[in-house]
């Protein structure tokens, strides 16, 4: 079986020192950094040119910041770019918008070597990069006020009961074992669910379905946890 071909990324953010940390700890991994940006409309570019499989984006950058690039960069076909979020609060209004946008995720521009490679290893592989106490306050936060204007807000109407059942407990943050834990079943039933919930609303993953939670009323701020 032929090898994956190296994981290809764009790191846009306003300091220098960031890029250049951020691209020795993916470059010792093995992952290929196709392009840097210091601001928005610099990464809108630089995807275009490079067609990469991940944009690292820092939301707060001069002129186009963050939010607006990765609302660029995801309005087009589905072969876009998964984008993940830097930020230096783990509490931020413009982290929820981008997660509406489409982002995948975020991450703390603290993280850890290890986790920075893991964390953009994992989005490649198709899943959300959801801390999930983190991520239930931001969108808890947020959701009343954030999604206005969103474009992830969907009719739950086409979702079947067990399906409405997986799209709670997902917007508890929970992971695919703990969600098979809960319902009794396999993690590949799980994985199945949540692959036809996110075809039904037209998601792009569990980070917008998340969104999609809330926005629609299933899940209430500050209900407990699933």
């Amino acid at each position: 079986m032929s090898a994956q071909p190296p994981l290809r990324v764009v790191i846009a953010d306003d300091q220098g020192l960031v890029r250049t940390g951020f691209r020795m700890i993916l470059t010792a991994a093995g992952i290929e950094v196709v392009g840097e940006a210091a601001d928005g409309a610099e990464a809108v570019d630089a995807v275009r040119r490079t067609r990469p499989d991940l944009v690292l984006m820092d939301i707060r950058m001069p002129g186009l910041d963050g939010l607006e690039a990765t609302r660029r960069i995801l309005t087009g076909a589905a072969a876009d770019p998964r984008v993940v979020i830097l930020t230096t609060f783990d509490l931020d209004q413009y982290v929820y918008a981008a997660l509406a946008a489409g982002a995948s995720g975020f991450l703390l521009k603290d993280v850890t070597p290890e986790y920075l490679v893991a964390a953009v290893r994992l989005v490649r592989a198709g899943d959300a990069l959801l801390a999930p106490a983190i991520t239930r306050r931001l969108v808890e936060r947020f959701a009343a006020v954030g999604g206005r204007g969103s474009t992830v807000h969907r009719d739950l109407a086409a979702l079947t009961p067990r399906e409405l059942e997986v799209l709670r407990m997902l917007a508890g943050g929970l992971s695919n074992a703990e969600l098979a834990r809960g319902l009794g079943v396999s993690e590949a039933t799980v994985k199945t669910h949540v692959t036809r919930i996110l075809s039904k609303l037209g998601l792009r993953d569990r980070a917008q379905a998340v969104v999609a939670a809330y926005e629609s009323g299933l899940v209430t701020p500050g209900a407990a946890a699933p």
